[in-house]
């Protein structure tokens, strides 16, 4: 039985990273313990193999099962519901584990006395997740710009949990400086379970990942700046100023005789108040880039 649930674990987490993920979270319910457990898998950029996957779990109990679940693995996440549970808190912060913290349902003070024990505790690394915590959330509940405020009032590295039906929302957090995002995936829409209409096939999630690579790319360094692409066409777009007819020498340069016309490689309409006026020192033909 276990066997066949690693089976199906790995063959999700190759579907995911052959999607494009980095990171990717797979929720498994136990019915028994009436728990959920959820197990994450890094892509090393190696290439994916059974031994090259870490896991990394969100427990919902504090039990000393939950707390041998932590040891060795490189990542915790903390769900939306436990943000309020101390002992919870408590014994997380106690594995000395980074830790990405959930925020669904919560108000600012909630989320400030939860970063407060985890510090206490000793937890060395958070990665807060702005999070609406209904499945599938509606658009306009997705509240994305609360990212910001988190951002500022904590300046901790902030990221996604999404729970919308498609993917739009991924895109619009990695403009706002997402760091992580999460978004539940399934090979089959059509199974049974509360998150299935939040989670992303396959093909969906290949076109989420692309999508936000293509923005994070995009977003560049803040500053602006003539671009390496657009060099080639800056003297193809431009314009310089040129003779609207024969002109001859000795003659003023006036709004009459002169016009601007691609390409920019001469002088610079900019400088038209400064050539109005002078004399041209020698003929020009209709067209001709002016000199003086």
């Amino acid at each position: 039985m276990m066997r066949e649930l690693a089976d199906n674990i790995l063959d999700i987490a190759q579907n995911s990273i052959a999607a494009g993920a980095s990171l990717v979270e797979i929720d498994i319910s136990v019915s028994r313990a009436q728990d959920t457990v959820s197990l994450a898998f890094i892509d090393d950029g190696c290439g994916m193999s059974e031994d090259m996957v870490k896991a990394v779990c969100d427990p919902f109990t504090t039990t000393r099962k939950t707390r041998k679940v932590g040891l060795g693995l490189p990542l915790l996440k903390i769900p939306s519901g436990e943000i309020t549970n101390l002992p919870y808190l408590e014994a997380m912060a106690a594995l000395k584990t980074p830790v990405l913290l959930s925020t669904g349902m919560s108000s600012l003070d909630e989320i400030t006395d939860a970063l407060g024990l985890l510090d206490d505790g000793g937890c060395p690394e958070v990665t807060i997740l702005h999070c609406n915590t209904q499945y599938p959330t509606p658009y306009e509940d997705a509240n994305l710009t609360a990212m910001i405020e988190l951002y500022e009032q904590f300046g901790l590295p902030v990221g996604l949990s999404d729970h919308t039906p498609g993917w739009e929302c991924d895109v619009a957090a990695a403009v706002l400086g997402a760091q992580v995002i999460e978004k539940h995936f399934t090979l089959d829409k059509s199974l049974p379970g509360p998150d299935q209409k939040a989670s992303l096939d396959p093909a969906e999630f290949k076109a989420m990942v692309e999508a936000v690579r293509h923005v994070e790319a995009a977003l560049g360094d803040g500053h602006k700046h003539l671009t390496a692409s657009e060099a080639p066409n800056k003297a193809i777009a431009r314009k310089s100023i040129v003779a609207a007819r024969q002109i001859q020498a000795g003659e003023v340069f006036t709004e009459e005789n002169l016009t601007t016309k691609r390409p920019g490689d001469g002088i610079s309409p900019m400088r038209w108040h400064e050539i109005l006026g002078q004399t041209a020192k020698r003929d020009f033909a209709e067209d001709e880039k002016i000199e003086v």
